[in-house]
């Protein structure tokens, strides 16, 4: 006789992966082919995690580039890479790595491969992003987050306040 999967047990799986939105621009051509290649990049990330239903969250990394040579916009590109996990059975403590650090690790790699193909077919050279710790970033921001907490309770004793800290 088969035994029944257990109830309590951790299930994560990856539901729907999809690009949500993606926009290329290169407002200084064709005269921005003429000049020499020497760009300056700006390179921006973001990650967000919202909670769609019981169990299921779409998990987003947003990667926006501006290159620019001698003070103009050579393009700028940015892309949107989404996805839909399911988490069943994973306390709450646990969630925030899951979606801070895990899911993001999973989407950048096609993130990274949209950068290059829409930097490539808008005719310039390719443009390889490196790839993120996002078990760094997710750190830093919980450190971040902690010393806010800290500054706003500083302050509140300063002046006297009183305001319910969640």
């Amino acid at each position: 006789m088969a035994e029944s999967a257990n109830p309590q047990e951790k299930q994560f799986s990856l539901q729907k992966l999809y690009v949500k939105d993606v926009s290329f621009e290169t407002p200084n051509s064709p005269g921005i082919f003429t000049r020499p290649w020497d760009p300056k990049v700006e390179f921006n990330l973001a990650s967000n995690a919202q909670l769609l239903q019981d169990n299921l969250f779409e998990v987003t990394v947003t990667t926006t580039l501006t290159v620019t040579i001698e003070e103009k916009t050579a393009y700028l590109v940015e892309v949107c890479q989404a996805g839909i996990f399911a988490m069943v059975n994973f306390a709450e403590d646990e969630l925030g790595p899951l979606l801070g650090s895990y899911c993001p690790n999973i989407l950048f790699p096609y993130a990274r491969e949209a950068v290059s193909d829409l930097v490539t077919k808008g005719g310039f050279p390719p443009m390889l992003l490196a790839p993120i710790n996002f078990d760094a970033l997710y750190a830093q921001h919980l450190e971040q987050s902690q010393a806010e907490l800290e500054q706003s309770r500083v302050e509140q004793v300063e002046t006297g306040e009183k305001k319910v800290i969640h």
